[in-house]
């Protein structure tokens, strides 16, 4: 059967029902071909990179078959070009000689070798597909073509050929392509494989998630409500990062009800679970950096808003005495932080770090939580025997198959269905050598955030089986194995500098009222930046901006730059502005000292600065002697004695003789005008007196 889809963005509701009933019949894998393949007809004919006709195929359910059964397959063929891919023919080959190990398994899926030869099972026509859509082509080999396969992982492929497109030129294009697959023929007794799903959120601000994040998240179509789906009813065990928890319940009445409702259904969810240290951070590093116990997760009450929490009703007084006692105002009940990180039925004693780690590291783990400790580690490791169940000396692990786990990883990211397959095959594949070693498997996914819900309800499907958890990967004796290298230490120099700026805005915090306000979101932020879902490139950025935040916090209060300062008496407040960038008030010590002693002003001022603004603060000052020029040096301290910010100077010119120049002047003035106001009066009055008389001899 042929049939051709478009594709515009999201693809119709038509497409995605026909996906979900194709995969429930033939999941697989699928391999990628932009060049010719060895051998084909035009395989010297140049072909364009970017865009370019891919071809993909899934066969089987996960790529996998049970001995003499049909073979499902369907190819599909996706023109990103420019032009329309002409009609074609499509033919399947299966090498019949089966893969050795996961190694040889890796090379013929990532660089398209093997060994042996292939020979071909069926072949189709294509149809054409515009530019832009993709087609498919569904394929059925019957067990008698197929041929007795004995169980394996066998390499599988789909050529397609007679296909072509037009440049922009008006050339022909042929397109020989390939597309590499693999072929699981199950044996007997399927292995038991568990899925360990790590579920984590991070926010925008490092810290804890916001209420518009946990509405998002949350949400229907939210990673975390997509999450629920596609782990319910599977066997998936999950590891949670306590972190999201406590961000809802710290919110309390006014948490967003998605996210309540969320936490509720997570914790009625009947599969196995455990926690992640808070924030998910490594404890491997903070081994190696020799710390005696994994860093606390900070106190959570200040944060708390006791308005969102219900008042608890005192007992009422009895009503036998005679004048009851008045009850006292109801106080809000806070939970702590035990409370706000809680998950039901959590299994405790479990620590899933960074590979990487050495045996002192394991006997570190055990102080931390206990000789029962089991850790969760990755098959490259370790060397030896790679049962699932594992210790090295004394210490318990639980050993994941790393190959499966990369490709089963890589499959839950793929938004494209056909895409999905390919890794979820591979997965098989590294499963089914996995199973020859031993009945009891475990993979871990990656800690992602952006995973398909569709591919990873699949994967969940495909593999997950019922009956593999924890307590019977934690069962039985446990086999002996060795550490791998575990390569250079590079993380620990990087925390330890965090940990001393920690220390820095500890000392800091003394001038905030509250200094848990501040600190406890920098300590989580500090968590997630040793996150063990950090590549190194990420950790790098992460303890840049942590070390860029902590230097901008503690400049975040300071004299502002005075300006030159005029003073023209010999005593008058000097203003001065203290900057608080912070979002809460501070409380600090201004110290003022002159540069000589021309100027008496007062030593220390305690300086109420307000949140986000710039506080004036007068500074009596007095001069003690002629007119000069001081320098005035400003300094705050908490009351603890730390320096904060940088001292500013202002430059202070006095003019305090003036004043008593001024005052002579004026003296001065005032008495001559007096003077001359008694001698006009006088030669007034000497004048009137000549006037009169002559009148009185007349």
């Amino acid at each position: 059967m042929n049939s051709t889809f478009s594709r515009d963005g999201i693809r119709p509701r038509a497409r995605r029902l026909l996906s979900r009933l194709a995969a429930v019949l033939v999941v697989g894998s699928l391999g990628l071909g932009v060049a010719p393949a060895a051998g084909a007809d035009d395989a010297d004919a140049e072909q364009p990179a970017d865009p370019a006709v891919q071809l993909l195929l899934s066969v089987g359910a996960a790529g996998e078959i049970a001995p003499d059964t049909a073979l499902l397959g369907t190819v599909t063929i996706d023109n990103s070009t420019d032009s329309d891919l002409s009609a074609g023919s499509v033919s399947i080959e299966l090498n019949t000689t089966p893969l050795a190990d996961g190694a040889a398994l890796d090379t013929w899926l990532d660089e398209g070798t093997t060994g042996g030869g292939f020979r071909s099972l069926a072949t189709e026509s294509t149809p054409v597909v515009a530019d832009g859509t993709d087609g498919t082509v569904s394929v059925m080999v019957e067990p008698a073509d197929l041929g007795t396969l004995t169980p394996g992982v066998y390499p599988l492929k789909a050529r397609l050929s007679g296909a072509s497109t037009v440049n922009e030129d008006g050339d022909t294009v042929p397109w020989n392509i390939s597309a590499e697959t693999v072929l699981v023929v199950t044996g007997p007794a399927e292995p038991r494989t568990a899925v360990i799903v790590p579920v984590t959120a991070t926010p925008a601000n490092g810290a804890l998630l916001t209420a518009d994040e946990l509405t998002a998240l949350t949400s229907e179509g939210g990673a975390l409500f997509d999450l629920i789906e596609a782990v319910s009813d599977t066997s998936a065990i999950l590891a949670i990062d306590p972190s999201i928890p406590a961000s809802i319940r710290l919110l309390g009445a006014s948490a967003p009800a998605s996210a309540t409702q969320w936490l509720e259904r997570f914790e009625a969810l009947p599969n196995e679970m455990f926690t992640l240290q808070f924030g998910d951070a490594d404890a491997t590093v903070q081994a190696r950096a020799g710390r005696a116990q994994l860093l606390e997760t900070p106190d959570l009450a200040p944060l708390l808003n006791p308005a969102d929490f219900p008042a608890v009703e005192p007992e009422p007084a009895s009503t036998s005495e005679p004048t009851p006692t008045p009850l006292p105002t109801p106080e809000p009940e806070l939970p702590d932080n035990s409370e706000l990180t809680a998950v039901r039925g959590l299994q405790a004693g479990i620590l899933w770090p960074r590979s990487g780690v050495t045996e002192k590291d394991l006997a570190t783990f055990a102080g931390y939580l206990g000789d029962r400790v089991t850790t969760i580690l990755p098959s490259t490791a370790v060397r030896g025997s790679t049962a699932v169940h594992s210790a090295v000396g004394a210490h318990d692990l639980l050993v994941t198959d790393a190959a499966a786990s990369a490709r089963l990883s890589a499959a839950v990211e793929r938004t494209d269905r056909p895409g999905a397959t390919a890794d979820l095959a591979a997965a098989a594949g590294h499963l089914f050598f996995a199973g020859q070693r031993s009945e009891l498997t475990a993979v871990a996914l990656d800690r992602s955030e952006t995973r398909s819900p569709e591919a990873l309800r699949d994967a969940l499907v495909a593999f997950a089986t019922p009956g593999a958890t924890l307590s019977s990967l934690r069962a039985g004796a446990p086999a002996s194995v060795s550490l791998a290298d575990p390569g250079d230490s590079a993380r620990v120099a990087q925390l330890n500098s965090m940990l001393a700026g920690e220390d820095r805005l500890t000392a800091f915090a003394t001038i905030l009222d509250e200094p848990a306000v501040l600190l406890a979101p920098e300590r989580i932020r500090l968590l997630r930046a040793i996150g063990v879902g950090l590549d190194d490139e990420e950790f790098t950025e992460r303890t840049a901006a942590h070390a860029e935040r902590v230097n901008t916090t503690l400049a975040s209060v300071s004299v502002q730059k005075p300006k030159p300062v005029q003073l023209f008496t010999s005593a008058a407040p000097l203003p001065v502005w203290v900057r608080n960038d912070l979002p809460w008030p501070v409380t600090v010590n201004l110290f003022s000292t002159p540069s000589d002693n021309r100027l008496d002003i007062q030593p220390v001022t305690e300086v109420r600065a307000l949140a986000s603004s710039a506080t004036r603060v007068d500074v009596p000052i007095e001069a003690r002697v002629a007119s000069g020029q001081v320098d005035v040096r400003f300094r705050l301290e908490s009351d603890t004695g730390v320096p904060i910010g940088q001292p500013e100077v202002a430059d202070v010119t006095l003019r305090a003789d003036w004043e008593g120049i001024g005052l002579g002047v004026f003296g001065g003035v005032i008495g001559l005008l007096l003077v001359v106001g008694v001698v006009r009066m006088v030669r007034r009055r000497r004048a009137d007196a000549a006037d009169e008389s002559p009148e009185e001899s007349k």
